[in-house]
């Protein structure tokens, strides 16, 4: 995400991270750099001409020519600015009424109908709410089987009659199927249209007219950059939506979109797509993606996903077995489990300081542990459970069942070895030292 964006950003910093004679020249120089940065991002020249103007006003009129750290207060200043441009605080969606109405509207093609899916998932698991999506494109083949089956994946109802080729009577009919069998948020999933396009215009409007609705979702393609933009502003002028999603951003390595599309709208980003599982959206926040956008990660999205996937009692067990040495690699495969529920690997990594430089160029594949699962899984029971009986004749047998080396069954063993020591260290003496370290980690940048 915003791969070469960060990396240009950081080269037009690099020249303020020494403690060297910085100058008005030194920084007219590193806010050209930024600017050009931006503009290879599709960027607006405008929006980047502005943005730049006012990092220099500040960078001068905060006197960072003089200060210590003249680059630390730069990159601060470039931060704000940055989140400032993106919508300053996250904005969430509109729950108020009963039910709550979201219209969804975008081009075909936009991730539409797999967001309202994700959309439902969402509320349903993390705002306990009790959805129901709405089938609303009667043109598209196969966009109501679609919808249908993004509902069965994650156990909501979806409202469809494939009989009737009004998207206006379904959308009034699913809200009175809503308040009728005690659905509290209808999602109504529109065609994709284009803004030229009138007669789908009207009918779109017709539909906000006639269920009300609290939110009006724009959901745009982010790798479409200054293209998804100028059409979230023609859809603006005409329907006045509420807020912006932008999918696909897990593959935008430029970042334009996400970084002009609230200046130019006026209206807030309220939802990334950061992946295909329906789990892979996000809360926008735009302090946290400059954080990202200048290379210092995102632990707190980071810690929160863990919390979502973290399952106390399980935890409890594993400080039992722990505490009596007998943490195997079930144990081991059931953490495996929780940590890729978390998410895409490459995002996940990318959460974490300075970690998106250092991966540069490597692939992080998803399936990132299945060589360790396959090592695991062709261990016998006993062996998983207790892994000091892992002589030299069955490591040749679990490395010939999971088609890997013998170095590699050793080098997991190795590591395993050194996992249970760490834990064992946090539970015991060593987790005060353990916790000061990471309190002393904290507070580094």
């Amino acid at each position: 995400m915003f791969d070469n964006l960060s990396e240009k950003l950081d080269k037009a910093l690099h020249v303020l991270k020494g403690h060297g004679q910085i100058t008005e020249i030194n920084v007219a120089e590193t806010v050209k750099e930024i600017r050009r940065a931006l503009l290879d991002a599709d960027v607006n020249f405008r929006i980047a001409k502005e943005f730049t103007n006012k990092v220099r006003e500040k960078a001068l009129g905060q006197n960072v020519l003089t200060t210590l750290q003249p680059g630390q207060l730069m990159i601060k200043i470039v931060k704000d600015e940055l989140t400032q441009l993106m919508g300053g605080d996250a904005e969430g969606v509109d729950l108020s009424g009963n039910p709550s109405v979201i219209l969804m509207s975008g081009l075909q093609g936009s991730g539409k109908t797999t967001f309202s899916g994700k959309l439902a998932n969402y509320l349903k698991n993390k705002k306990t709410k009790k959805p129901l999506l709405v089938a609303c494109d009667v043109y598209r083949p196969a966009a109501i089987d679609q919808l249908q089956i993004v509902g069965e994946q994650i156990g909501v109802e979806v409202y469809s009659d494939k009989e009737n080729n009004d998207p206006v009577a379904i959308a009034k009919a699913g809200v009175a199927h809503a308040k009728s069998n005690g659905y509290n948020v209808v999602i109504i999933d529109t065609a994709g249209r284009l803004a030229v396009d009138e007669q789908m215009m009207d009918e779109i409007a017709n539909i906000h007219k006639a269920v009300s609705p609290q939110e009006t979702l724009f959901v745009v393609d982010a790798m479409t950059g200054q293209d998804a933009v100028n059409t979230a502003k023609a859809f603006n002028d005409i329907l006045n939506f509420d807020g912006v999603i932008l999918t696909k951003l897990d593959g935008d390595t430029r970042g334009g979109a996400a970084i002009s599309i609230k200046s130019v709208v006026d209206k807030p980003i309220k939802f990334i797509g950061t992946g295909e599982k329906m789990e892979a959206i996000d809360v926008f926040y735009p302090s946290r993606m400059a954080d990202r956008i200048l290379g210092m990660g995102d632990v707190i999205s980071l810690v929160e996903r863990a919390q979502e996937q973290f399952d106390e009692e399980e935890a409890r067990k594993i400080q039992k077995k722990i505490a009596k040495n007998k943490f195997g690699f079930d144990d081991f495969l059931s953490q495996i489990q929780q940590i890729k529920k978390m998410g895409n690997m490459k995002d996940l990594m990318g959460m974490i300081p300075g970690a998106g430089k250092a991966l540069k160029g490597v692939d992080v594949d998803d399936d990132a542990f299945k060589h360790i699962e396959a090592i695991i899984h062709s261990m016998t029971p006993d062996e998983r459970s207790t892994p000091s009986k892992l002589n030299a004749g069955r490591k040749k047998r679990i490395a010939k069942g999971s088609g890997r080396t013998i170095q590699e069954v050793n080098q997991l063993l190795k590591q395993f070895d050194q996992m249970g020591k760490m834990m064992k260290m946090m539970q015991g003496g060593g987790g005060k030292k353990m916790m000061q370290m990471m309190g002393a980690m904290k507070g580094m940048k």
